[in-house]
């Protein structure tokens, strides 16, 4: 009977874990579309930032609110979450700007060095070498991601400004996912979420007065699907499917982001991609197969 019931419980986790997965590459093809909305919206680049948290703010609330046990969090994770929502904002108020002053394809490439810098903070904290199909994961999405950045990089006055901010964002987004994934040992996900997102809102707001932006739009469309696909369900499942994977697949998985985002620009703005970039996002693509495969003992550093 014991067996049995190990088998079932061996099933469950396995199931829970796929549906984790998906959970993670849903949450990062729903943020690859921010960089898109954000060249449609009619408001500054950290307004419309400002506006993706706050149309997002009560659902994000709502949905604390109900998964709550009514009890009061520990304050140190509370603590730590608004620090995340800080970062959070700054990344945003880096990348919304770098948006406009470079190509979708560029601002995502670089404001997704933190899928890298994971992968390092990853191997810095286990101190092992990836060994066996991680390995080789790791070098293919590197490699990929070294033909991607240096396809579309350019160092041409009217990108370079945009392309430093992007590379400026991808390592204050990188803080604000190492808090996050801290907090969600102690903090249910929308929990965790609902925390950071008080804070990020009036930081946001103050750089956008500060910056003299026009904040109230004209055409609210791209702002609300600017909510709703990057902050209620690409945040929303990213923070959920945190705890689940350790900094190495996250960091990976982030990569999904400048794939679709270069799709997404060759279609909306002309911004063609060559056979290298396809080439670098299929080596992407194998390497998130392969780092959901067994591999052996990691070998230390």
């Amino acid at each position: 009977m014991t067996a049995k019931m190990d088998r079932i419980d061996e099933r469950a986790g396995k199931g829970a874990g796929r549906w984790a997965f998906a959970a993670l590459l849903g949450g990062n093809v729903a943020l690859s579309l921010g960089a898109m909305l954000v060249r449609l919206a009619d408001t500054g680049p950290t307004a419309s930032a400002f506006w993706r948290m706050t149309i997002a703010l009560p659902l994000i609330l709502l949905f604390a609110w109900r998964e709550s046990d009514r009890r009061t969090p520990p304050r140190p994770a509370v603590l730590v979450a608004a620090v995340a929502g800080i970062f959070f904002a700054l990344d945003l108020s880096a990348w919304h700007i770098g948006i406009l002053h470079t190509k979708v394809a560029n601002a995502t490439l670089f404001g997704n060095c933190a899928s890298l810098l994971l992968v390092l903070w990853g191997i810095f904290l286990t101190r092992t070498l990836p060994r066996g199909w991680q390995a080789v994961a790791v070098l293919l999405a590197f490699a990929g991601s070294a033909l991607l950045m240096g396809q579309s990089y350019d160092l041409s006055p009217d990108y370079l400004l945009g392309d430093l901010l992007s590379l400026l964002a991808g390592l204050f987004y990188t803080c604000y996912v190492i808090l996050m994934q801290r907090v969600r040992g102690t903090l249910a996900p929308w929990t965790a979420l609902g925390v950071a997102s008080v804070v990020c809102v009036p930081v946001l707001l103050g750089t956008a007065l500060a910056l003299g932006e026009t904040i109230v739009p004209r055409d609210w469309t791209p702002l609300i699907l600017l909510a709703l696909t990057s902050q209620v369900v690409g945040q929303g499942l990213m923070i959920w499917s945190l705890p689940r994977f350790p900094p190495l697949v996250l960091g990976l998985t982030l990569l999904v982001q400048p794939a679709i985002a270069a799709l997404a620009g060759w279609l909306m703005f002309d911004e063609r991609l060559g056979t290298v970039d396809i080439f670098g996002g299929m080596m992407v693509g194998a390497a998130l197969v392969l780092i959901r495969l067994p591999s052996r003992r990691a070998a230390p550093i």
